[in-house]
């Protein structure tokens, strides 16, 4: 992407592993096999990106930000409030930017919602709702992978769905009264943590809402979805990664065409979120050396951190292990007639 980038040049590459078995010998850069390496190399770099296991996120932008560097830095910023915070303070103290990778504000479902929301056309918003359903199994939690493991991954909702709680803060603001339930239906042996919970909360701009997420389909992913009842109307933005209206009913209001949806990134055995990261280095760009706004700035990551820490604080991470059972046979509900008229 960087490469790819007008305005701008790829500089250096670091990881552990050999720049030939990563296929990174194709560029014609110097190859590190540590950050350290990097930075002590002492290169004319105005931008690091780090995108390594989220674990790993905080200390490397901390270091980054000490060599005076401007930072990239993938979802999520860090895997705890108070390190997101050393980032923060770190980056007003060196006067550098730091940029928060949410790739999801770019879609033009996402835009549009922002719009809609922000001119105020739906009045008092009532309840939202959040769907996160996505499949992720022995083909994402490979053996020998940081996927999975507590201390560098961090849990469900940060590694899959942290750009999605992005885009619920991103529209609603911030949360409280937050209650969860976690639980791990068929990842016992992949991860060290919960595959599936529901989440309630209460939005400090008012109205009400609610995430539910799992990563235990099958096979593949079902939905990412929100659905908004407000006062003046309704929406629902589905598909696998929010990328199409499926409802809009709102007083006064048509929605317009909106642009396509770029396609999910393939990883081969899996898929994520729509390929909007070239929009990502192209605010980087925009940013240094237009002086334009950065689309997820470093206070807004630390939000999404905070969210999701809130909310594994609230299900204190005791979640079952294993699926409830009833133990007998529900009785069936005998529904009234509907009334004519009813849809």
């Amino acid at each position: 992407m960087i490469s790819q980038q007008s305005g701008a040049e790829l500089a250096a590459l670091a990881d552990l592993k050999p720049a030939r078995e990563l296929g990174l010998d194709i560029y014609n850069v110097p190859v590190f096999s540590s950050l350290d390496d990097l930075l002590r190399a002492d290169l004319d770099l105005d931008v690091i990106s780090v995108a390594t296991p989220n674990g790993l996120h905080a200390a490397q932008a901390l270091a980054c930000l000490d060599a005076g560097k401007h930072v990239v830095i993938e979802k999520p910023l860090a895997l705890t409030r108070q390190d997101a915070e050393r980032v923060l303070h770190k980056a007003l103290a060196r006067r550098r930017d730091v940029f928060a990778v949410m790739q999801n504000r770019y879609s033009p479902p996402s835009q549009w919602l922002k719009e809609v929301v922000d001119s105020g056309i739906l009045g008092q918003l009532y309840i939202i709702q959040m769907n996160c359903y996505w499949n992720r199994d022995e083909r994402y939690y490979t053996e020998g992978s940081w996927h999975g493991l507590r201390d560098l991954d961090g849990g469900t909702l940060f590694t899959q769905f942290s750009h999605f709680i992005d885009i619920m803060y991103w529209l609603f603001g911030d949360i409280t009264h937050i209650q969860a339930r976690l639980m791990d239906f068929n990842h016992q042996h992949l991860t060290d943590f919960e595959d599936s919970g529901f989440v309630s909360f209460e939005f400090l701009n008012g109205g009400m809402g609610t995430l539910n997420f799992s990563t235990a389909v099958w096979q593949k992913n079902l939905e990412s979805s929100i659905t908004i009842i407000a006062e003046n109307g309704s929406i629902k933005v589905g598909g696998q990664y929010m990328d199409r209206v499926e409802y809009c009913h709102i007083r006064d209001y048509t929605l317009p065409e909106l642009a396509p949806t770029n396609p999910g990134n393939n990883y081969g055995g899996y898929t994520g979120s729509a390929q909007n990261h070239n929009y990502v280095f192209e605010n980087v760009v925009n940013v240094l050396q237009n002086e334009a706004i950065i689309t997820t700035n470093a206070m807004e990551g630390l939000k999404v951190v905070d969210i999701i820490e809130r909310i594994y604080q609230s299900a204190s991470r005791e979640f079952v292990k294993a699926p409830l059972r009833l133990m007998s046979e529900p009785q069936p509900i005998a529904y009234p007639q509907k009334a004519a008229g009813w849809q």
